[in-house]
């Protein structure tokens, strides 16, 4: 049984593991599972409308699983309502290829769940690298966004408790940027969890293909 990883910027070579790969506008590389989106990050206000259409087509591809990562931080000089207006962008595409979304939040999850509310998307949204408290991921909850947890989970105390409040049905992991294996990651939640491990993979795969497949 594979271990899933929702998001990451390695390339795997462990054949149990089904990754899906972080791709911007400038990659070369599609042979793979992979999402793509413009990171608020990497917004570059002259390319917007051009970087726009490479993920319109991008979303076509037989391998992509999702738009993203994109989204809003605030933690950064890049100017707010530039951020928002392109991550509205990236919800109508997300929308018009069905195809959900993978968001990097920093400091702004009000603003997501406002965004939320007021565009009410059929798409599943997920944060990924979740690594705030249980009263932010709540909130993120009740407003059917997902979560996903990475390798912060193995030595973060109150990371923990977070992780082991979050119903199985709502849980991704992760290991973005990170070199450790996803599988330290599976082992630690399905400890927290109470569950083997076995059986947390398989309700990973169940998400996975009930949220990112149904309409591939």
């Amino acid at each position: 049984m594979d271990f899933i990883d929702i998001h990451t910027h390695k390339k795997q070579l462990s054949e149990n593991v089904f990754s899906v790969a972080n791709k911007y506008p400038v990659s070369l590389d599609f042979t793979s599972p992979f999402s793509v989106g413009i990171h608020p990050w990497f917004i570059n206000k002259n390319k917007i409308e051009e970087e726009l259409l490479i993920v319109a087509k991008k979303l076509q591809h037989k391998n992509c699983v999702a738009l993203g990562e994109c989204g809003l931080d605030k933690a950064i000089k890049t100017d707010f309502e530039l951020q928002k207006t392109v991550f509205k962008k990236q919800i109508q595409l997300s929308e018009k290829y069905q195809k959900p979304l993978i968001i990097h939040c920093v400091k702004a999850y009000q603003d997501i769940i406002e965004l939320k509310k007021e565009l009410k998307p059929t798409q599943v949204w997920l944060v990924h690298g979740f690594n705030k408290n249980w009263q932010v991921a709540q909130s993120l909850l009740k407003n059917g966004i997902l979560l996903s947890f990475g390798t912060a989970i193995i030595n973060h105390k109150k990371l923990q408790e977070v992780v082991a409040k979050v119903p199985l049905e709502k849980l991704f992991l992760e290991t973005d940027d990170k070199d450790d294996a996803i599988v330290e990651v599976y082992v630690k939640v399905a400890k927290l969890k109470g569950v083997p491990l076995e059986i947390l993979q398989q309700k990973i795969q169940e998400n996975f293909k009930q949220l990112f497949l149904k309409t591939t």
